[in-house]
């Protein structure tokens, strides 16, 4: 008999599993998967089903995602601490500030080193307002605001209050800036990307995005839904 992990889990009473979301994908893309394997293995074509806190589509990482009864823990974990590991491209920006749309201005760096790349990061320490982009979730006048966007309408969108607790630098090489930082549930990694630029004299957009962190929940511990499926897959031919 194959040993099958799906078998000692409970997702009608609930599991709270950790995925490490494919580039590309969305996050309702990875919960529609994850819902299909379980509705498939259990023979329900109900079942509950949820994720704690998007990742855009062109981002990697922890996406924490919740079953059955443990679905009632989703506003928790979204209202946790998040960590990522970003790379920005300095010199440039997109309307999108991320690699989602093409670049539509250039813009110098001979003089952006790390002492002032350092100095620049400290500023953004503590609450702040943030605007989100354009090119996101965010609901406008009853639309998303991403889709106003992709049509060239212009989109107005309202400051958020969020906190960024901690800001790391990395590494800096070849234009390419690599940060660590720990923020509050709201807070747009390519918004503080754009923010960055700005603050450089330069521009900058998001080449990059992995979340490594959500509350206490660890990138390290997270899954691959190739391997969620194999699982169930070898469950059945166990059976």
């Amino acid at each position: 008999m194959i040993n099958n992990p799906l078998s000692d889990l409970n997702f009608i009473e609930g599991e709270v599993l950790l995925f490490d979301k494919p580039y590309r994908w969305t996050s309702f893309d990875l919960v529609r998967k994850v819902r299909s394997v379980i509705s498939k293995h259990l023979g329900k074509q109900k079942i509950k089903v949820g994720h704690a806190g998007t990742l855009d589509p062109l981002a990697t990482g922890l996406l924490i995602i919740c079953t059955g009864k443990k679905t009632k823990q989703i506003e928790k974990f979204q209202a946790s601490e998040k960590e990522y590991i970003a790379e920005l491209f300095l010199g440039a920006t997109t309307p999108s500030f991320d690699l989602e749309t093409s670049v539509d201005h250039s813009f110098e760096t001979g003089h952006i080193n790390k002492e002032l790349i350092i100095k620049v990061l400290n500023g953004f320490l503590g609450v702040q307002e943030q605007i989100p982009p354009s090119y996101s979730a965010k609901w406008v006048d009853g639309q998303r605001a991403y889709k106003k966007a992709h049509k060239g309408i212009e989109v107005e969108m309202k400051p958020a209050v969020v906190t960024i607790q901690e800001i790391e630098f990395l590494s800096y090489e070849n234009t390419l800036l690599t940060i660590r930082i720990k923020c509050s549930k709201g807070t747009y990694i390519r918004s503080l990307a754009k923010d960055i630029g700005l603050a450089l004299n330069s521009g900058a957009y998001l080449a990059n995005l992995r979340r490594t962190k959500n509350g206490d929940f660890l990138i390290e511990k997270a899954m691959k839904i190739e391997d969620f499926i194999l699982n169930d897959s070898l469950a059945q031919i166990a059976s």
